[in-house]
Parts: structure tokens; sequence; C-alpha cells
């Protein structure tokens, strides 16, 4: 047997598991009429998860998203904290399984965030209703705590002089993530963002308030972190079959850590994907998005243009659906090579603007 904490096969398929900001359940949901084995995975997979809602006050997802009026991801943001954290925990986890069971088998799996907890479920770290309680229990620790979170249409060195220039009123908000090159999300108190974001719009730097009902990647969840390692401890988390290789951590995990710690680092440490992404991906292949959406993938493709990367539920291109269309492998590139990198990807005069693509991009 092959040593899962070892160098990787070249070539190998790389899961991408995204954060809690770019979730919709439309594009999942136009998928599940001809994409048989998602269908069947999403039904297996909440009929684990949705075994545990109850403890969390939150209603069953699975038989409502496979029902004639499915719910959208607004919809159930009004709905109990834990709700929407337990819909994306299970439909990254069910996309992963789906792709796998469709031919699209992982060597190794990049999380970001929130998505390490659907990661190290796959990789059997727990069980999937264990996987469950960790996302709703998260849910309810970070919506407790407030605040909010912005996307910058910015790098980091811009980023860190609109924050310097707010001074005092911007002094909590820090910065959360770096997704590539000029896209920066900052976190903190609704107050110091409202701060930012009008430095940003006289600065022509574009900003959207994401939306989150809480921060995230910042110094004040202490308190909530401390929480979450405690819940997590009850559980029983063991070491993963295959790599896991956590976006914040900045390396993949080893058998001998402490997963209960790491999982609660998420919550305050910040991350540079531009900055760990050449170890995560080195010596792998295609990189295929286990999510509803396409900007973590779009971001593997402006920091690395030569890397085949996609998202084949935001595509709709799902491998073996029985519509009209026939889609190409999800593992395959996109049609015509990646997009063309927007405004915001490259130096130039003017206002800067997200990508066309990124229209959703967020993380955490």
């Amino acid at each position: 047997m092959s040593d899962p904490y070892g160098p990787t096969t070249p070539s190998k398929v790389v899961h991408l598991f995204p954060g809690q900001g770019d979730f919709s359940l439309s594009p999942l949901v136009r998928l599940l009429p001809d994409a048989g084995t998602l269908a069947r995975s999403v039904a297996e997979v909440f009929e684990e998860a949705d075994s545990v809602a109850a403890e969390f006050d939150v209603v069953p997802i699975g038989p409502r998203l496979l029902g004639a009026r499915p719910p959208s991801a607004g919809g159930l943001a009004a709905e109990a904290p834990g709700t929407v954290q337990l819909a994306l925990f299970g439909v990254s986890l069910a996309v992963h399984r789906a792709l796998e069971a469709d031919g699209c088998r992982a060597d190794r799996l990049l999380a970001v965030s929130f998505g390490e907890i659907p990661a190290l479920t796959a990789a059997g770290c727990c069980s999937v209703a264990d996987g469950a309680r960790l996302a709703c229990r998260l849910g309810q620790l970070l919506t407790g705590h407030g605040g909010g979170m912005t996307l910058l249409a910015a790098g980091l060195s811009a980023t860190r002089r609109l924050l310097d220039v707010g001074g005092a009123g911007a002094a909590s908000v820090v910065v959360a993530c770096v997704n590539h090159e000029a896209e920066t999300v900052v976190s903190g108190p609704l107050d110091g963002l409202a701060v930012v974001e009008r430095l940003a719009a006289r600065a022509g730097v574009e900003a959207r308030r994401l939306r989150l009902p809480f921060m995230s990647h910042h110094p004040e969840l202490a308190r909530e972190a401390g929480a979450f390692a405690h819940y997590a401890r009850r559980l029983r988390l063991t070491a993963p079959s295959r790599p896991v290789h956590s976006v914040v951590a900045g390396r993949a995990y080893r058998p001998q850590d402490d997963l209960p710690r790491a999982l609660s680092a998420c919550l305050v440490r910040s991350f540079s994907l531009p900055a760990v992404l050449g170890a995560a991906l080195s010596g792998a292949g295609p990189v295929v998005e286990a999510g509803t959406g396409g900007s973590l993938a779009n971001s593997v493709r402006v920091i690395d243009p030569g890397r085949r990367a996609s998202a084949p539920v935001a595509e709709g291109r799902w491998p073996g659906a029985t519509a009209d269309r026939t889609p190409p492998p999800a593992c395959a590139p996109r049609a015509g090579g990646p997009p063309k990198r927007g405004p915001a990807a490259g130096p130039g005069p003017g206002r800067k603007r997200f990508p066309a693509t990124t229209v959703t991009g967020r993380r955490a």
C-alpha cells in the first residue's frame, strides 16, 4: 500500500474544497435532474448528515434539496445558525463523491478554511455524522460573534495601504485571505468594514461586502476557536487516508497533527493562496472544484495559468449527464482553455474590477 503522506504521483487529480463564501444551490439544483450519480450522492450523504440536524435545531436539508421546491442558499441563511454550514458540508462531500464515482478520483485534496471539514471527512478522518456536527457547531459559533467580510479587487500591498489610511476607524479590520494577486478579503467589525469600503471607492478599487453574517480569519475569534476545538475533541478524528493539504496550515496534514486545534485555527489565522498553492499542487495534474461555485478554481487559473482547473457544478458540465448536450469529463480542461483574466488580474490604469468569473468569488 502506498504512503498517503509521501510524494504524489505526477498528473494526478486534486479536488478543491472551497470555504463558505462561494456557495449557491441553484447550479446544483439545475444539474440534479440530468446527473444521476450526483443526485444519488446528494441523497446518500444527506441521509447521514441530516441524522444530526435536530441536535442543532436545524431542519434536514436532503429531502428539501431533492424535492419539488428546493431552497436557495439565501433562504437557508434565514434559518437556524448552522443550516447553511450543514448544506455546504453535505453538498461539497456529495460533489466529491460523485466526481469519484464518475471516474474523476482525487489523488489529494486541497481545502480552504471551512472546506477542511468536508475534505477531512472525505479522507476518512471522521464519519459523515461527525463532520456534519462540526459544520453545524462552527456555524453556531461564527454567527454568534457577528462582524463581516469584504472582498477587494486589490492585491495585498494595496489592501494594506487602505487599512493604513483608515487609521483608527479601520484598526480592527484585518487581512483575512489573499485569493490571488488582485483579490483580497478583509475581515472585521461592520463599522470598520464600512470605513475600508469608502476608502476603496475613493481609490477606484471595487469592494463587495460578502453575504456572510460574521467575520472569520480574525484574532477576535480566539474564544470561538477555543470553543470549537473543545467541541471537536469530543468527536473521533483520525489521520487522513489520503493527503489533505490545508491552505490555512500551509501544508498537508500529518498523522500526528492535532486536527481539532488545526480546524479551530481556521477561525483566527489568515492565509495566502498564492503563497501555498505551488507546494500544494506540486507534481499534480488537473484540479476540480468540489463545490457549487467556481471562484477557487478561478483563483488557481489566475495564479497558475497553465494549470487545468474546472468547476463542473458551476459550469453546468457534469460527466455522464443525460442532458442533450454532451459535457466534457470534469477532469478535462475547459473548452478553449482557461478563461482570460479580467482587468483586476493585471496592471493597468483606471478602476479595478473583479474578473467576470468571480462575481461571487468569496472564501471564508
